[in-house]
């Protein structure tokens, strides 16, 4: 017998979209992805991006304050175990996913710890081949894998992440970790010129990095990113190495000149790579119609249609604009919904 529903993915939108589709009697099973260092190394591990940060302050239902006997009574014990100490500072990233997580198990959501590597949409009811090789068929599927962040590669980027190297300015940018001192964004984009102009309020100094002498930036966000007397652009410029040691986290930048042999060292308490995400959706292998920017592209106004129907997409994987917990969670929600009437209308 197929699956009612099959949800890829693990992060918010997944999650949301387990808990209800369980609470709908579907009885989801869930993808969440392997735990395999390929999947370390491209940051698509279980969780989603969330795993990989610290402090959560902007997911609704989550004020500072500590959780310890909360997350310790409501997360199964095994799991809590592996989990780092509670911070008492408010939830962080992985104790939200996992908090999440939890919740859709707590309605007999199913969960297989493995990578969806092919699907076929040509027939129904679908098919899905996990990397184990396991075949499963499914009535209806939602799509959440997300979107990962693009990182230069640097080991010391790698070594300072979670410690003030970050990929959303919106997510961690008021945190206390990066107020009032002078922080550094790479990118010459429009979404470079957001994170700057963002990252001002909080910050003494904005440091834009740019390698050429014009930005990319459409001329209006350009434009405000030199009227902002807080960012400052360093034209014709590429990061070489972060700075920074055990007790502080990131201290500064090591930048590269593109025109000469010339370096350069700021100080700085963050980094902000701001040059575009990549949604995860190779493994669909052309089966869904995709945008430009290679996001599954929602069919239908307003809801979670996809080009193929009885299949749904929702979080990052279709959205490169909000990138946030709680619209990825919304649309988790949304997709269930659609699945669910989709489901009903065809019985």
């Amino acid at each position: 017998m197929p699956e009612k529903v099959v949800i890829i993915g693990s992060g918010p939108a997944a999650w949301a979209a387990a808990i209800y589709t369980a609470r709908a009697a579907l009885e989801p099973l869930v993808f969440e992805g392997a735990i395999t260092e390929d999947n370390r190394v491209s940051g698509t591990l279980p969780l989603g991006q969330l795993a990989l940060t610290t402090e959560v302050e902007n997911y609704p239902g989550f004020p500072a304050g500590n959780l310890e006997a909360y997350l310790d009574d409501s997360i199964d014990k095994s799991k809590r175990a592996t989990m780092a100490p509670h911070q008492k500072e408010g939830v962080s990233g992985p104790e939200l996913m996992e908090l999440m997580r939890q919740q859709a198990v707590n309605f007999d959501t199913r969960v297989v710890t493995d990578d969806i590597v092919d699907v076929d949409f040509d027939g129904h009811p679908f098919g899905l081949t996990a990397s184990s090789g396991e075949q499963t068929q499914a009535e209806a599927v939602i799509i959440a894998t997300g979107a990962r962040a693009n990182y230069l590669g640097l080991p010391s980027e790698e070594k300072y992440k979670n410690r003030g190297v970050s990929a959303c300015a919106v997510c961690d940018g008021a945190l206390p970790r990066f107020r009032n001192k002078p922080l550094v964004v790479i990118g010459g984009g429009d979404s470079a010129v957001e994170e700057s102009t963002y990252l001002a309020k909080f910050a003494s100094r904005v440091y834009m990095i740019h390698r050429r002498d014009q930005l990319r930036a459409s001329k209006i966000m350009a434009q405000r990113a030199m009227d902002d007397e807080k960012v400052e652009i360093v034209w014709n410029s590429t990061l070489e190495e972060v700075l920074g040691n055990d007790k502080d986290g990131v201290t500064g930048v090591r930048l590269g000149s593109t025109v000469d042999d010339g370096k350069r060292e700021l100080e700085a308490g963050g980094l902000f790579l701001a040059i575009g995400h990549t949604p995860n959706t190779a493994f669909l292998g052309g089966k869904l119609e995709l945008t430009a920017k290679k996001y599954i592209k929602w069919t239908v106004p307003f809801r979670t249609h996809t080009s193929v129907e009885g299949v749904f997409a929702a979080g990052d994987v279709a959205d490169d604009y909000y990138r946030q917990a709680v619209t990825a969670a919304g649309t988790g929600c949304m997709a269930a919904l659609d699945a669910e009437r989709w489901l009903a209308a065809r019985e």
